[in-house]
């Protein structure tokens, strides 16, 4: 009874969070496409917009919440430009001349920023919108846990805010349709940073995080696709257009040893998403 109670909470949670009035599936095949990858303890949730059905692998870690690590800077983002304290994804940030990655190590505004998911400049943005702006959108938002501690600039790193997959896919749900308390400009202009993918038929929009604890490494992908499928409309219809756009909605994660190494297994979380798209027919 007791497991079954506990299922039942976490079935519950999801339901809160981004799922309500949808039809809720297992997955379990999905863990096969982990396995395939040599990643044994990891999560995926998807959202069908079109069918209003969620489907979801390892339901008890997509309902556990970890550090968001690079993909907070979706919210950062959002902050910034909300604040003014980016009037758009052009500023530039000069680089404090310490070595860290060539790719950081630069001068560089938030666009190429965000494509390069260069820490110092997130950093930097976090100080500048201070912690009571930054806390009153954590709080507005209902970000994950909503826990700041007392780094401006750490906090999304070292373990204070954390966050479900579910409650990520929930927050990147309500992006896309404009939904978050933000403007509309602000909303938009991040999701155009989020685009990294385009191929014959989607568009794959996503932020990839990487958080290094003590004990474990954990790693994010959270985005959504755009199924685009040409249409014949009927020439009465008002919809003019020759494409329809069918959004999905997902957020995977998983951990790895201390020693996992970057290289390979920041190219794997990307193989993961792409088979799982595929496997559900998001993408070809």
């Amino acid at each position: 009874m007791r497991l079954i109670s506990t299922v039942l909470a976490i079935a519950a949670s999801i339901l809160l969070f981004s799922c309500a009035r949808t039809r809720i599936k297992e997955k379990e095949e999905w863990g096969k496409i982990f396995e395939k990858h040599g990643v044994k303890d990891g999560c995926f949730i998807l959202r069908d917009n079109n069918h209003e059905s969620v489907y979801y692998y390892n339901l008890k870690r997509d309902s556990t919440r970890y550090l968001p690590a690079s993909t907070f800077k979706i919210f950062n983002s959002l902050v910034a430009l909300e604040t003014g304290v980016a009037p758009d994804d052009q500023l530039i940030i000069k680089w404090d001349s310490v070595q860290r990655r060539p790719e950081w190590d630069k001068d560089m505004d938030m666009r190429e920023a965000f494509k390069v998911s260069c820490v110092p400049y997130y950093q930097e943005i976090a100080r500048r919108i201070g912690k009571d702006r930054m806390q009153h959108y954590l709080d507005t938002v209902k970000y994950g846990n909503m826990r700041m501690g007392g780094a401006i600039d750490m906090f999304w790193l070292n373990d204070t805010l954390k966050i479900t997959a579910d409650e990520q896919l929930g927050f990147v749900k309500k992006l896309y349709f404009n939904e978050l308390p933000f403007s509309e400009r602000s909303q938009r202009i991040v999701r155009s940073l989020m685009l990294r993918e385009e191929g014959p038929g989607y568009k794959l929009y996503y932020k990839t995080g990487w958080g290094q604890l003590p004990d474990k490494n954990v790693l994010w992908v959270v985005g959504f696709a755009e199924k685009i499928v040409a249409v014949k409309e009927p020439k009465e219809s008002m919809n003019k257009s020759d494409e329809r756009i069918y959004p999905y909605f997902f957020a995977e994660n998983f951990e790895l040893p201390v020693d996992a190494k970057v290289d390979q297994w920041a190219q794997v979380r990307l193989d993961i998403l792409h088979d799982i798209l595929k496997s559900y027919g998001v993408l070809n």
